[in-house]
């Protein structure tokens, strides 16, 4: 209850404050007129190929720059190296307003579906005239600032992929999920156009798939769920997740209906990255790294006995506890001989048979406690493990 309680005033405070200012609690919130279709599915499944061949490229170019900046005299000087990826990053950002803009903007825009309180270039559309704003959007030919800003949006991908390769790992907070979302988006964009342009060209004469959902005048096919799709297959690529990323794009956007595309695309992704990587971005600069983790995917061949592990040096016998006949002046003379932090405890010491664990923390707390609880305490008193306390004399 405590971390229920904790979320509800979290929310609630997230609600009263709106820091996204959109009377919404998530960053990206969207809400799309037309529901998708089930022959999305494809190109869906294709964002997420792309996706997962995005990140594994990411990610062999990312180790090979962290790889040559550990080896090479790079490392040695982290500020210069920052100021300049700084400056590189801010001389060719400005001239493309892609990514000149904020990136969460840049995603929020990529989102959002075009209407009529969006004069951006990317729905610069042809005779597409929006006399009321809650009427459905009607299909149209892509206009000049439409075809402009997809060349743009395909420099600022390839601007934010490199940009990205040398910036995660340096020596300064560099982000990943927001960079990652940034080029899915902008993927995803670019595919649900060419849909939405494909739909609109061959409108007299769609498939049988197609009747009933893309004859009528609007359109069927909203490029900013591909957005959507494609940032959450490239963030799936990079990282490798798939629930807990599944549950962040819900979180992000608030848009449960468009669970299975999602779904969809992180697995088509995670399968395609897997194919050609075994690890993701965190595991693969825990790796290079050296941390001591243990992944549950690793399978390693023991050939050692726990035996040879534990023996003591010098072949000296175990320091072991009997859980009913140790006193308390062999308790002592045990702690005072080892230095060892806990010790075994056993039936006796003919059958070593383990039947729990002691700290010597603790051991020190029980016996100063019965010190100070007891008049006297001899050297001869037994210590006992069990829940039973033994009877003397029997």
């Amino acid at each position: 209850w405590r971390s229920f309680f904790c979320a509800l005033v979290a929310a609630f405070v997230l609600q009263s404050i709106n820091p996204f200012g959109n009377e919404h609690s998530v960053l990206f919130y969207v809400e799309y007129n037309k529901p998708w279709l089930f022959f999305e599915l494809i190109p869906f499944l294709f964002l997420g190929i792309v996706g997962g061949l995005i990140g594994s490229l990411f990610i062999r170019a990312n180790i090979y720059w962290c790889k040559f900046r550990k080896t090479s005299k790079l490392g040695q000087y982290p500020v210069i190296e920052v100021i300049v990826v700084a400056c590189v990053t801010a001389l060719f950002a400005f001239p493309n307003k892609y990514t000149r803009m904020n990136a969460s903007e840049l995603i929020y825009l990529l989102f959002t579906q075009c209407g009529v309180t969006n004069e951006h270039d990317i729905c610069d559309y042809v005779d597409r005239n929006f006399t009321n704003a809650n009427h459905a959007v009607p299909i149209a030919e892509a206009g000049y600032g439409v075809y402009t800003a997809l060349w743009q949006l395909s420099l600022a991908l390839v601007f934010k992929m490199i940009i990205t390769i040398f910036t995660f790992g340096m020596k300064v907070p560099a982000g990943l999920f927001i960079p990652s979302l940034a080029m899915g988006a902008i993927v995803g964009r670019i595919v649900g156009i060419g849909m939405e342009q494909f739909v609109f060209s061959y409108h007299e004469s769609l498939p049988w798939f197609f009747e009933g959902k893309c004859s009528q005048d609007e359109s069927c096919i909203t490029p900013g769920l591909y957005a959507m799709v494609g940032a959450a297959a490239v963030l799936g690529g990079v990282t490798r997740m798939t629930v807990s990323l599944i549950v962040i794009m819900f979180e992000l956007t608030g848009g449960v209906r468009y669970i299975v595309p999602l779904m969809a695309a992180s697995m088509a992704s995670k399968w395609v990255g897997d194919a050609l990587g075994r690890m993701g971005i965190y595991d693969a600069h825990i790796d290079l790294n050296g941390y001591p983790f243990l992944d549950v995917k690793d399978e390693f061949g023991h050939t050692t006995l726990a035996a040879d592990v534990m023996q003591p040096q010098r072949n000296e016998p175990l320091a072991v506890i009997t859980q009913d006949s140790t006193t308390v002046a062999e308790l002592q003379q045990i702690m005072k001989s080892t230095d060892h932090n806990g010790f075994p405890v056993v039936v006796s010491r003919e059958s070593q048979y383990l039947v729990g664990f002691v700290l010597r923390r603790d051991l020190l707390l029980a016996t100063d406690n019965a010190r100070a609880r007891l008049e006297s305490l001899p050297g001869s008193s037994l210590c006992v493990f069990t829940q039973h306390v033994p009877v003397v004399g029997s």
